[in-house]
């Protein structure tokens, strides 16, 4: 099974053997990988039905619930990282998922789609909102509610409290070395929750 791009640096990230929560699932893949090639173990989390199907065909324990309800499901200091993984952007109250990620587990990881974009910021200049590989809907049936850059991140995390230890701005799959805050489509963070 070959991963998303963020998925594979985020797999990078993750310490073999690690209990791992990946909120916002999907099918699964990162879990199975993590599962197969570095031996740890963990939950999903996702709210619809054919993701919840793919993950149990792909040997993940998954639990269908809806991520803006908490995660009570699990106890404090249950896992040693948490997984957001391009979920963030579609979260009404972001802090208080993000609080919950802090409250199960020491360490996490998200990604989300760059807002700033250059291509997006034309877009705008243009009269519309963007729709682009990282924003793939227009306005009307957009999952994704509360977009933002890197930046705006980097300042909510250190408002929570979350120190940040790397940081990755990705296009096409590869990162960005020059202006990533313009050309980066994807941001990747893992960060200390405590």
């Amino acid at each position: 099974m070959t991963l998303r791009a963020d998925l594979e640096l985020i797999a990078g990230w993750i310490a073999p053997g690690a209990h791992v929560l990946d909120l916002g699932c999907g099918d699964g893949a990162l879990l199975a990988h993590l599962r197969d090639a570095k031996g740890c173990r963990g939950y999903g989390v996702d709210i619809a039905d054919g993701n919840v199907l793919a993950a149990v065909r792909n040997r993940v324990n998954v639990i269908q619930a809806d991520l803006e309800s908490g995660l009570r499901m699990f106890r404090d200091d249950m896992f040693d990282i948490v997984v957001l993984s391009q979920t963030l952007q579609a979260m009404r109250r972001v802090e208080d998922v993000l609080r919950e990620m802090a409250r199960v587990a020491r360490h996490g990881i998200v990604s989300f789609p760059n807002f700033g974009h250059w291509r997006h910021i034309l877009a705008l200049l243009g009269g519309h909102m963007p729709v682009s590989k990282s924003i793939p809907y227009q306005w009307y049936d957009t999952p994704n509610i509360h977009l933002c850059t890197p930046k705006d991140f980097e300042i909510l995390a250190a408002k929570l409290g979350f120190a940040i230890k790397q940081r990755a701005l990705l296009a096409d799959g590869r990162e960005v070395g020059f202006a990533p805050h313009l050309r980066a489509e994807l941001a990747v963070y893992r960060f200390d929750m405590r």
